[in-house]
């Protein structure tokens, strides 16, 4: 089923370069819940990695395995498609693990009044069977049952990363859900040049963006693989949860807030920090997993790109150490230079050497 495998590797894989971040973590012990149409375990891309999860459409003896649609195992393959399958296709998180809880039998938008608590119950059972990370690449109506189940998620650990919504022609931007719960990370889509996707709904509820035009993932059925030339926020919710999972990995002690929280701070931001289109910018797996956020000043995160896969991610190790040795011999140099000083100063009773003229005080 669906394309061959591509001959290059797929543009988002080389705006992102999750590669860079893989020295450091490829998410290896997190389990992402992907809560789609069914994730298949068949394609070369996901072969081990597809737990037994849960069906709550009607194929129960499937596991959530079955996927009849083929968004949720696009979305799989993005989230933590295995490297060196012979295809230049891999996930974010080559190491993480899906578990696949069907509640969608196809990809039309639903206003299905049953499918919220489908959704919530989907949630909560996620959580209960070991997921730290749960997708959400759909978008539903906003029922209390399903809030209750998104602040039940986050008050256990896990993250809840969700698209921002896909918007019609002539439809107005409105809050979709379950994205725009407080502490759902809210997922907007980009091209290859950057730019905001005209289909990405935009809010002041985005967070962050990721890639979601021209995407190409895993087939449900054999070695092909599925074009998706419209892409959709679906796929960039993918992007951001495959980061998320090497953030977890990487540094296990953080709660769901702080793995936000890290993320926007190490998005490569729009000039004017947040925008509704947007958010905070477009993730960054090599700065997501390696910054050290709170111990020194880090420039802003849209100045730094995510460095070739070639750059060694600890190398900031050494260039602290270099710093230290400068501070160092700074340090010394200053303590030698204040006894002088303050003998000068004592003679002078402390009054200035001489009085400043107006060419001492520079603006700008």
């Amino acid at each position: 089923h669906g394309v061959a495998a591509p001959a290059e590797t797929p543009w988002p894989l080389r705006r992102l370069e999750p590669s860079s971040a893989w020295r450091i973590s490829r998410g290896a012990g997190i389990t992402v819940a992907v809560i789609d149409s069914g994730v298949s375990a068949l394609h070369p891309a996901l072969k081990g990695q597809v737990k037994a999860g849960r069906d709550f459409n009607g194929l129960p003896q499937q596991q959530g395995r079955c996927d009849l649609a083929g968004h949720g195992t696009i979305v799989g393959g993005i989230i933590a498609g295995k490297e060196g399958t012979g295809a230049s296709f891999s996930g974010i998180a080559p190491q993480a693990r899906i578990l696949p809880v069907r509640v969608l039998p196809d990809t039309r938008t639903t206003a299905d009044e049953g499918l919220p608590g489908q959704i919530a119950e989907a949630i909560r059972w996620s959580v209960q069977n070991g997921a730290d990370v749960i997708n959400l690449s759909l978008v539903t109506l906003d029922r209390q049952d399903l809030a209750d189940a998104v602040r039940y998620a986050l008050d256990e650990g896990v993250v809840v990363v969700a698209a921002a919504g896909n918007r019609q022609e002539n439809q107005q931007d409105r809050p979709a859900f379950p994205a725009a719960y407080p502490g759902v990370i809210a997922v907007a889509g980009v091209d290859e040049e950057g730019g905001h996707v005209g289909s990405s709904v935009s809010g002041d509820y985005v967070d962050l963006a990721a890639p979601g035009l021209n995407i190409l993932g895993p087939a449900p059925g054999g070695e092909g693989f599925l074009a998706e030339p419209q892409g959709g926020t679906s796929f960039a919710a993918a992007y951001v949860s495959g980061v998320a999972a090497l953030v977890r990995a990487a540094h296990p002690d953080l709660d769901p807030e702080q793995v936000a929280d890290r993320l926007i701070r190490t998005a490569d931001s729009p000039p004017e920090g947040k925008n509704a289109e947007v958010g905070h910018g477009v993730v960054n797996p090599y700065r997501a997993v390696a910054t050290v956020l709170g111990t020194r000043t880090d420039p802003p995160a849209g100045a730094m790109p995510a460095p070739p896969s070639t750059e060694d991610p600890l190398a900031w190790q050494g260039t602290v150490a270099v710093w230290a040795a400068v501070v160092g011999t700074l340090v010394a140099a200053l303590l030698l230079s204040v006894k002088p000083i303050l003998i000068r100063g004592r003679r002078r009773g402390w009054r200035p050497g001489r009085r400043p003229s107006a060419t001492d005080a520079t603006t700008g």
